[in-house]
């Protein structure tokens, strides 16, 4: 197993640098150019529904981002913030839904995650937090 953790600012101009750390990673696996646009996705998604939800854009906030790969090149990546929560998790991953209208958000991060990985987990209480869990099988290019 391989893993890597990086806590940093709930500032949007962290969020590339923590998506390209977390591919930096994934290197070694010589994947696809479409499997790391994916990951990539799934990594701003995560990171930006922290920054804007989470922390409601205060940016006074921390966000985890850890990535592993198991022996049989399982990634598992976990983002989690200690924010506001959110009141109702399975509403929250209804496509379109958003808590953010006055931003014109499409309400699709927790949608567009959910297709670019094989499991999605969203654990959260009100006023503790977001943990999200995915988990991805990496196929190897060439």
């Amino acid at each position: 197993m391989n893993q890597m953790t990086l806590i940093f600012d709930a500032k949007s101009e962290n969020e590339s640098f923590a998506r390209t750390s977390g591919i930096a990673f994934l290197m070694p696996w010589n994947l696809s150019v479409e499997m790391m646009m994916e990951i990539k996705t799934v990594l701003a998604e995560g990171i930006v529904n922290a920054i804007l939800h989470g922390y409601q854009n205060r940016q006074e906030g921390k966000i985890k981002l850890e990535m592993s790969v198991d022996d049989q090149q399982l990634l598992t990546i976990m983002i989690e913030d200690h924010g506001v929560g959110i009141d109702d998790v399975v509403l929250a991953m209804t496509p379109m839904y958003t808590t953010r209208q006055d931003l014109e958000r499409s309400g699709m991060g927790f949608t567009i995650m959910d297709t670019f990985l094989d499991a999605l987990e969203v654990h959260s209480k009100k006023g503790e937090g977001c943990r999200i869990i995915g988990r991805k099988q990496l196929k190897t290019y060439g």
